[in-house]
């Protein structure tokens, strides 16, 4: 029973670690603007648009990772807890 406590303990630290970039990478679009900037003077505005891009971009793998590896552990966490019960039942 110890393993799968374990296993357990490992996802929520996965899966809070993934809450906690998804709410991150939320506040950085939300500064996100969709328009295009033509003259010199609006120039700053063009390069805190291009510095959050590079930001949420540079986030996106983590995101993915922590995802799937999250979703995984989930998996192998459940099977591993119906194996234990067929277990006992015979």
């Amino acid at each position: 029973m110890f393993p799968l406590v374990g296993m357990l303990i490992v996802w929520g630290v996965l899966t809070a670690i993934l809450i906690i970039l998804l709410i991150y990478r939320s506040t950085l679009t939300m500064q996100e603007d969709d328009q295009l900037y033509l003259s010199d003077s609006e120039s700053h505005m063009q390069k805190e648009q291009t510095e959050i891009l590079s930001k949420v971009n540079r986030l996106n793998p983590f995101v993915r990772w922590l995802g799937a590896a999250s979703g995984v552990l989930i998996l192998v966490i459940a099977g591993i807890f119906i194996y234990q019960q067929m277990t006992i039942v015979q």
